[in-house]
């Protein structure tokens, strides 16, 4: 038995896109590629094949080892790809999220804080 899968489908089931739309919005764009042509939404996936997918911040290099027809939890949705994404892809985006901003003000610069602004209304009450 020859089973039939559409690639968004897919995508959406392993997970590396949120919703079924997302994934087919961006096979559309031209973000998904197999052997370095874009593919349409309704391709059918074969065991074997290798895609590049790039989503908002990440690109990966997967190549399929099982299909899988309804999303289930990622540690079970890992089994049906295998990750081929080039190290220095992993090395850029683990300093991207290094690099993020974590939501404290650098030190020098833009207004005030609060705390900054008691320390100099202290300093000139006192001088």
């Amino acid at each position: 038995m020859s089973e039939k899968l559409r690639l968004d489908k897919y995508l959406w089931a392993i997970r590396l896109f949120k919703t079924r739309s997302l994934a087919a919005e961006a096979i559309d764009k031209g973000r998904v590629k197999n052997q370095g042509v874009a593919v349409k939404p309704s391709r059918a996936v074969v065991v074997g094949d290798e895609y590049e997918v790039r989503a908002e911040a990440r690109k990966w290099v997967i190549r399929i080892t099982g299909l899988l027809q309804t999303r289930v939890q990622y540690s079970e949705a890992i089994k049906y790809y295998e990750d081929k994404t080039p190290p220095e892809e992993l090395e850029r985006l683990q300093f991207q999220a290094a690099s993020f901003n974590t939501g404290k003000r650098l030190s020098k610069v833009g207004r005030p804080t609060k705390k900054d602004r008691r320390d100099l209304e202290d300093f000139t009450e006192n001088s």
